[in-house]
């Protein structure tokens, strides 16, 4: 079956000029803190992936909320990925499945997560994505201002290709086994112009060309067997970064590997970058964080009525008062720092 065009749902689901506005300055916003132009840190903070709509909006709401009050150190995004990548097997995501139960209505699934994201952008807090599947790009890619390829796609020609050409910061992780090369390699490759398939507005193939996106970065998350946000591993990942003669930026993911699949550990490696940011390393651009109205991990029930409210159903996240407290410190930790100067 064919699926609607992505102009089409566009149409169904526009973007006033106001948030247009909003989505462009939060770009330039990540991208001023890319370039060392913005002090604050870039905070990448949400779910997992989005599952439910409307607790997806009521984090949205706390978020912004919290975003307003730590604006002064740090700039907020949230995470709403609507794909999930899947080593093995298991619930792709809200735009593949957006009823959870595996009947696959992705014509329902690209509209309910572009009105979710619509929704998002007039709450007034930027977006993050993980962008999976190619030729979904251009059914959301004008409500994100934050862009990720994961480490499953890091190496993959398509996905850098298609890094170079989407229009907002980009960062690309190190692999599951841990190689930061196939990030920065990542990143070398998405700095330059490509001509490439892509599906356009009317959801035909056709050829582009991309100019190349100035800011891509490498985000460190660790591997199966070790973590790599300690200083050595980020010296050693900047060190790299300078031999391909690309900017010396890092992002650190403070889940995956780096937490060793136990969530709670998020804290510490967020506590850890930070003192490494209050050291003096400003080639650390920020963290990302996975959280959730509430702590842990459920699987998806056969009834649907049991889910519970605010609980990730793939990887296990923070609750909000934990990410809370984490990033209200930042705010902290950079007043101290100003007395102390």
């Amino acid at each position: 079956m064919h699926l609607i065009s992505p102009k089409e749902l566009k149409l169904q689901y526009p973007v006033s000029d106001k948030t247009k506005g909003f989505i462009s300055e939060s770009r330039r916003c990540i991208a001023r803190i890319f370039e060392r132009q913005d002090p604050r840190l870039l905070i990448v903070v949400g779910p997992c992936s989005i599952h439910n709509v409307e607790e997806g909006l009521s984090l949205a709401k706390e978020l912004k909320r919290l975003a307003d009050e730590v604006k002064d150190s740090c700039f907020l995004v949230m995470r709403t990925y609507i794909e999930k990548p899947r080593t093995r097997q298991g619930w792709k995501g809200l735009v593949h499945d957006p009823h959870l139960n595996g009947s696959h209505d992705i014509d329902a699934g690209l509209a309910i997560a572009r009105s979710f994201l619509v929704q998002l952008a007039e709450i007034g807090l930027p977006a993050a994505m993980e962008f999976l599947t190619p030729h979904l790009a251009p059914y959301i890619e004008d409500l994100i201002s934050w862009g990720c390829i994961g480490a499953r796609t890091s190496s993959s020609q398509i996905h850098r290709l298609l890094a170079s050409y989407l229009p907002m910061p980009i960062g690309f992780k190190n692999s599951v086994d841990g190689n930061v090369d196939s990030a920065i390699h990542g990143v070398h490759v998405a700095r330059a112009s490509h001509a490439f398939m892509h599906i356009c507005e009317n959801g035909q193939l056709r050829k582009v060309q991309s100019t190349g996106n100035p800011h891509t970065h490498v985000i460190l998350r660790g591997s199966l067997l070790e973590t790599n946000f300690d200083r050595e591993s980020v010296q050693k990942a900047l060190s790299a970064m300078r031999r391909e003669e690309i900017p010396p930026r890092v992002l650190i993911d403070c889940s995956h590997g780096n937490s060793q699949g136990h969530y709670f550990k998020q804290k510490k490696v967020f506590q850890s970058v930070l003192e490494q940011v209050d050291e003096g390393n400003n080639l650390i651009m920020g963290m990302m964080l996975e959280t959730n109205l509430e702590a842990g991990l459920q699987k998806i029930p056969a009834q649907l009525g049991d889910l519970q409210k605010g609980v990730s159903v793939t990887d296990a996240c923070l609750d909000f008062s934990s990410t809370a407290e984490l990033i209200e410190s930042v705010s902290l930790s950079r007043s101290m720092s100003l007395t102390q100067s």
